[in-house]
């Protein structure tokens, strides 16, 4: 009996500890398991909580400042409470997510600032992380900020939409409209102008100037009239949110050069003054260039996979090549080897300089806030000009001279971008641009369809009726490149651009689609 009892005493520590060991795996696997949105979940509970140290250990290699960036930006700006409200978690792909959120801080005695940003969250030797930088505390944000609450003039009106509602607070926008008014104050030549004290949320970024990012509880007695439309700036934030690259989309109306939508994550404002280089979505201008020289749409062309041309060697993106083919043919496909050759054979540098002129290149932007020009220096080789034909060596531009580049081929003239009537642009210091007609608007157009119906943005998903021109851009010797998009549809024009995307064709245009198909 007492052998018997002993053994059966063996038996049940066995099971005990096989069940533990089988429990112990079971949690063990559920750890492992853990999904993307879990992970998200426990990121914001511990942001809630003020626990930077668990919030680090959910994050993929955390900056050693981690705890002092967040910390940062609750001191310098007297943040009282937080409160976060997360979407949904969007997986893209086996090892990527990520999760659009709405924060609000109270300012102590200052009001609430609420914008949305994103977090973002990848596959790490196999567990799901938050892969944090600077811009999950606020859009665009590429290094660490000093944060502080600045004493400012302000106006006396409120920037509102071109229908005369009011703007959505907290958005992309918020930036341009804080700049609008800054520069309303500086005229102060306008009744308008005449404005109070108020205070503004100042971030200056590591070896950066102070960039004001908002205007706090400001009382207003008047409305000035922007030109963005409600309904297609709120398209575009969506186009854009949860996106892994920093991305914008800017958005015109051809017929007026109105700008309908700004939604910027690049930080900076760098929709408006980034300077970039614009890669294939640039083959538009050169295009212009060669119909104006004689050539016409379906003009004969040779697309070989890669060619030399003035001593440069071209290659087209993954050696695709289609041999003999027509202008329209290798715009659709985007042969970089068809149009160094023609660059270089047929135009020279003065031709192409002067097609570049009239789409808006070497044109001051006054928008009504900061503007970049867009660059296309007089190339000094034929190597040069054969980069230069399909965007890339020195000519760069940002995404707001592009998206008028795609505008002026709907309209078949160029005008320059606005924010405001072009009556009320003298009260920010801005004035109405030059019109200019672009040269093979026509065939142009034909071509940008040709691009979405059969060429390289056939698979992404864009509505019927939209016409465009995908660019991969390299910036780099190890092959980085941005991904570009540009087009229209109707009276409505636009560039997507995501910053160190990749490829045009396989990350702008379906974002292009998704701003589309959001209107």
């Amino acid at each position: 009996m007492r052998a018997r009892g002993i053994v059966v005493l063996l038996v049940v520590l066995v099971a005990a500890l096989t069940g533990g060991v089988v429990a112990s795996f079971a949690i063990s696997g559920r750890r492992a398991a853990r999904g993307p949105q879990q992970v998200a979940q426990e990121y914001f509970a511990a942001w809630r909580q003020g626990s930077f140290t668990k919030m680090a250990r959910l994050a993929d290699a955390p900056p050693a400042d981690f705890a002092d960036q967040h910390r940062a930006l609750s001191q310098g700006l007297s943040v009282v409470s937080v409160e976060l409200r997360p979407d949904p978690v969007v997986q893209s792909g086996a090892d990527q997510a990520q999760a659009s959120f709405q924060v609000s801080r109270d300012l102590a005695g200052h009001g609430t600032w609420s914008f949305r940003a994103t977090l973002r969250l990848g596959r790490v030797d196999g567990r799901w992380k938050v892969l944090w930088s600077p811009d999950t505390l606020y859009p665009g944000l590429k290094r660490p900020a000093t944060w502080r609450l600045t004493r400012v003039e302000v106006p006396a009106v409120a920037f509102v939409a071109a229908d005369g509602r009011a703007l959505p607070e907290g958005g992309l926008l918020d930036p341009y409209l804080t700049e609008l008014g800054d520069r309303l104050v500086e005229e102060g030549d306008d009744d308008e102008a005449d404005g109070h004290s108020g205070w503004a949320v100042e971030a200056t970024e590591a070896g950066g100037k102070p960039q004001r990012v908002k205007l706090l509880a400001v009382k207003q007695s008047a409305r000035l009239r922007t030109t963005i439309d409600r309904d297609v700036q709120a398209a575009a934030e969506r186009a854009v949110q949860g996106r892994p690259q920093r991305t914008a989309i800017v958005a015109l109306r051809p017929s007026t050069g109105a700008v309908l939508a700004v939604a910027d994550q690049l930080g900076g404002q760098g929709a408006f003054v980034g300077g970039y280089p614009p890669g294939s979505t640039f083959k538009v201008v050169t295009a212009g260039a060669l119909i104006a020289d004689g050539m016409g749409a379906g003009s004969g062309a040779d697309c070989p996979a890669g060619v030399v041309a003035a001593q440069r060697t071209i290659r087209n993106h993954e050696g695709s090549a289609l041999g003999a083919t027509t202008l329209r043919g290798a715009f659709a496909q985007s042969c970089n080897t068809t149009f160094a050759r023609l660059a270089v054979d047929r135009l020279g540098g003065g031709k192409l300089g002067r097609a570049a002129s009239a789409f808006g290149f070497g044109v001051r932007l006054k928008p009504g806030t900061g503007a970049a020009t867009g660059d296309f220096p007089d190339p000094r080789s034929g190597a040069e000009l054969a980069e230069a034909s399909f965007g890339q060596g020195r000519v760069v531009a940002s995404p707001l001279m592009m998206a008028s580049v795609a505008a002026a081929v709907a309209d078949g003239t160029w005008r320059a971008p606005r924010l405001l009537a072009a009556k009320d642009l003298r009260k920010v210091g801005a004035e109405p641009g030059p019109e200019r007609d672009v040269p093979g608007a026509a065939a142009l157009r034909a071509m940008m369809r040709a691009v979405v119906t059969e060429g390289t943005a056939a698979g992404a998903g864009l509505p019927a009726g939209t016409a465009g021109k995908t660019g991969t851009a390299e910036f780099s010797d190890n092959g980085d490149a941005h991904a570009w998009f540009i087009g229209f549809k109707g009276d409505l024009a636009f560039a997507v651009f995501a910053e160190a995307g990749g490829s045009g064709p396989k990350v702008a245009a379906p974002i292009a689609a998704r701003f589309l198909r959001g209107l």
